[in-house]
């Protein structure tokens, strides 16, 4: 059998040995540490936008603390984004809260501003008040934050800025996960850099930053004996972990320039095969860093479906994934109250994710283009 493609694998730049190997020479094998305080420079430096970055475990850990200091408690409302992965929405019922699902445009397949407005306007009706609102940047593309923040502001909701997947993503010149109250980035080992696992909070007061360290830290007060006046939490990133992350930022730009030419390879491919369309920028206000590249497939245009295609990769050993199933279809958010029509479900239907790896080689895209043209016969 053919060796594994992946649909994005880690891709390591080749300096992060030199800070994991200063953390251990300096004994700071911590949560805390050079390291910890250099990647959240390094962040800062390459977000702009005043951001205060405080890294985490992980993204989720991220949007846990996010949630909290928005005020989210048991029996509130959390509009969130429903095309998107499950940890988008989790939090909202570790507060205790209740998610409101928003379908998605079909520009950038993020929230729509139309049915988020209705959704607000209905919850406060109903007299529910939302708390927060989630909107994600899907697969690195960015959403339309314009809209999505005049809503927010006119109804004085927070926005909370999910910017797992868009690392190096831009709308409208600014970085993606500056434009909400918080922005939450993952570092997860699929992610356009990673650090094996972790994430962050980005902030834009130096407040927020230092009551995210202080809930990350499972909240100790500052007192010479172990005092608690608030929960806290296990959440802040070790010094081992952020020395990884310190050498993927090195190569952050390099890794979503090859996202980007993926993207590119398979707009080439697809020009001339009628029915299927690529996943791309909408116009010239969107940077996307293609973290997946994606597609939609017609079968009343190509006679041909994404399942088909999933299995023609499965069968050359060559990973690709359906769109994410969107999260007011999921048992365990059955019940939560859903804005919107059927354009997540119809992407969902007819979406494929397509191998995007940085470090894909020639050969993997020649095996790649290979099982496309055979399977729609061009």
């Amino acid at each position: 059998m053919n060796t594994k493609i992946w649909l994005s694998s880690p891709h390591m730049g080749g300096n992060e040995q030199k800070y994991i190997n200063e953390a251990f020479e300096e004994n700071w094998v911590a949560p805390l540490g050079p390291n910890v305080d250099g990647l959240e420079k390094d962040l800062e430096q390459f977000l702009g936008e005043n951001a205060k970055v405080a890294v985490l475990s992980a993204g989720t850990a991220a949007l846990h603390l996010a949630l909290i200091e928005c005020g989210v408690q048991h029996g509130d409302e959390v509009i969130c984004q429903s095309m998107t992965f499950s940890a988008s929405a989790n939090p909202i019922a570790y507060c205790g809260g209740t998610p409101v699902f928003v379908d998605s445009e079909p520009d950038t397949w993020n929230m729509c501003p139309k049915a988020l407005k209705e959704a607000i306007e209905d919850r406060i009706q109903k007299g529910k008040e939302p708390k927060a609102i989630i909107v994600v940047h899907l697969y690195g593309m960015p959403a339309k934050m314009d809209e999505i923040s005049a809503i927010a502001q006119e109804f004085q909701i927070p926005v909370i800025e999910d910017a797992a997947e868009a690392l190096g993503s831009t709308y409208k010149g600014q970085a993606c996960g500056t434009f909400g109250r918080f922005g939450v980035l993952s570092f997860n080992g699929n992610k356009i850099i990673t650090t094996s696992g972790g994430g962050a909070l980005v902030c834009h007061t130096q407040e927020d930053k230092d009551k995210t360290v202080f809930l990350s830290t499972q909240a100790r007060d500052n007192a010479p004996h172990y005092q608690h006046s608030h929960i806290g939490f296990n959440y802040r990133m070790s010094n081992i972990v952020a020395g990884i992350g310190r050498g993927q930022m090195e190569v952050l730009k390099d890794r979503v320039a090859a996202r980007r030419a993926m993207h590119d390879f398979y707009f080439d491919i697809f020009k001339n095969i009628e029915g299927v369309t690529v996943f791309s920028e909408p116009g010239n206000d969107f940077y996307s860093n293609h973290w997946l590249s994606a597609i939609i497939v017609d079968p009343q245009v190509t006679g041909k479906n994404r399942e088909g295609l999933r299995l023609a990769f499965l069968e050359d050993n060559i990973e690709s994934r359906p769109l994410w199933k969107p999260m007011h279809l999921q048992p365990v958010f059955e019940s939560s109250p859903y804005y919107g029509g059927k354009i997540s479900e119809n992407l969902f239907d007819n979406g494929l994710c397509l191998p995007s790896g940085s470090n894909l080689s020639d050969n993997d895209r020649e095996r790649i283009a290979n099982v496309i043209r055979n399977y729609f016969g061009v």
